[in-house]
């Protein structure tokens, strides 16, 4: 409900104002968009990467590779798994590296031309022309929907709008189990679906993403972008007067107004615009292209394609609204300028940063160890003498197996005079497993004597037998030995 004020008894707060009351909303309804279907050049390629990212996501769980999900991040059993590659939370940093090429390659883009991310790949923008072409297939074009939900409740409008209601539940919680699919083995995932027996956080976690895309996709759309979204804010921040964005050539369309196909501009004194407004209704976001450039914008090129269209039609020359840049604008720079200009200090910048980020991350994956080592102490008891006057202390050693093949480790110590295991220790490790052993390490009296009591620095080799055709590796962690008193 609009909360009201009442403006008379603020500025007449006599009670013998005659005057009725004047009330004044202080909120504004939120007006709904009816985007017209467009198409074109720039529409087409909405749609193939609608396609390509779609397919990607929908289909990725059910690959298989070496008789397991593809790709897996398996949250209970602390292994991720994607393709040939197994990773431990220990190997957290490639998720920081992935996250700096994502952010580099934004700015990076953005730094170019814009919002293309927005327009094109944003799961915002993805689901909502998803879902904006089920509604329009359903309830028909942009006058049809506006028809239907100006008419009153009928037998038509119901079964429209249901219909419409049941195919974008459908495809938010298909969504929202494809989700789940990444966490979950989505063939195990499928069969406890079709029993209803699988565990409450999988109800959960499905049930939630597939109402967010539900209701993200389906109502909030263009709010997303406009309100909630923080790159709407921050996206001036790497904009410059030499960044491609979605630009009305005002030089050349003003002054704007209607005309007949054979009249002439000129005579009449008008601009190539003819005010059909077509460019704000395929907009998703509601704005108006000619007003300049706006921070709703996303960059989905819907207007220029529909402008080019009624420009074909009208025998006018084409880019009247087009991707270009304020200087480009201002100073009628050619193509080739513009793309001169793209090579300017924060691009490079950007690009080499984003070319070493990248390089390193493959370089430390071609390189990564295959197996990882943790040495633990046994807190219980830090020491002990055992026969022979020798002094004891005992270790936990995790061996992770970061392959897929079974493996076999063998572990020796070094850093003090004459130590030893108390007993050779060889482990096999079973593909993409951890496998905790205890290992004992002693020291004969004489060199206890001349070491003193304290901790003293030793450290574990464990070694990993070469097979065939694959070569022998090795890791080194450090520990300590501690002496009594």
């Amino acid at each position: 409900m609009d909360k009201e004020v009442n403006v008379s008894a603020v500025s007449n707060p006599s009670p013998a104002a005659d005057a009725a009351p004047e009330m004044v909303s202080l909120y504004q309804a939120q007006k709904k968009i009816y985007p017209r279907a467009v198409s074109g050049w720039f529409a087409t390629w909405r749609w193939v990467l609608v396609a390509l990212t779609q397919l990607l996501f929908y289909g990725l769980p059910w690959l298989e590779w070496n008789a397991r999900q593809a790709v897996l991040f398996d949250l209970g059993a602390k292994r991720f798994y994607i393709f040939g590659l197994v990773l431990y939370p220990q190997d957290f940093i490639y998720l920081t590296g992935l996250l700096l090429i994502s952010a580099y390659a934004l700015f990076l883009f953005t730094a170019v031309a814009g919002r293309l991310w927005c327009g094109f790949a944003c799961p915002q923008t993805v689901y909502t022309e998803i879902f904006m072409w089920v509604e329009q297939k359903i309830e028909g074009d942009r006058a049809a929907r506006m028809r239907l939900d100006a008419s009153p409740w009928g037998l038509e409008k119901l079964a429209r709008k249901s219909g419409k209601q049941l195919a974008w539940l459908a495809m938010g919680l298909w969504t929202g189990f494809t989700f789940v699919g990444y966490f979950t083995p989505i063939h195990q995932l499928a069969a406890e679906v079709a029993n209803l027996s699988f565990g409450p956080w999988e109800w959960f976690w499905v049930l939630f993403y597939g109402f967010a895309t539900y209701g993200n996709a389906g109502y909030m759309r263009e709010q997303v972008c406009k309100y909630m979204c923080p790159y709407a804010r921050f996206q001036s921040a790497m904009f410059d007067k030499d960044t491609l964005i979605i630009s009305y050539d005002a030089e050349r369309g003003e002054p704007r107004g209607a005309r007949g196909k054979q009249a002439d501009p000129k005579a009449l004194g008008l601009g190539a615009c003819i005010d059909c407004k077509l460019c704000v209704q395929v907009c998703p976001t509601g704005i108006d292209i000619r007003k300049g450039l706006q921070y709703e914008c996303i960059g989905c090129a819907a207007c220029i394609d529909v402008c080019n269209g009624v420009m074909e039609k009208m025998d006018y020359p084409k880019g009247l609204i087009r991707y270009d840049t304020q200087n480009g604008l201002a100073q009628h720079l050619t193509r080739t300028q513009l793309i001169r200009r793209i090579f300017r200090p924060r691009v490079v910048v950007y690009t080499t940063v984003l070319l070493l980020i990248c390089a390193a991350l493959l370089v430390s994956l071609a390189t990564r160890s295959p197996f990882r080592v943790d040495v633990v102490r046994d807190r219980a008891a830090l020491a002990r003498e055992v026969e022979m006057g020798f002094v004891e202390n005992v270790y936990q050693i995790q061996v992770m197996n970061a392959t897929e093949a079974p493996q076999t480790y063998h572990v020796s110590a070094q850093g003090i005079d004459e130590m030893r295991l108390s007993q050779p220790v060889t482990l096999t490790v079973a593909p993409a497993e951890a496998r905790w052993v205890a290992v004992a390490l002693r020291v004969p009296p004489q060199v206890v004597q001349r070491l003193g009591a304290g901790a003293h620095e030793v450290f574990f080799t464990v070694d990993l037998e070469a097979a065939a055709g694959s070569p022998g590796r090795s890791q080194r962690e450090r520990s300590t030995f501690v002496v009594p008193r």
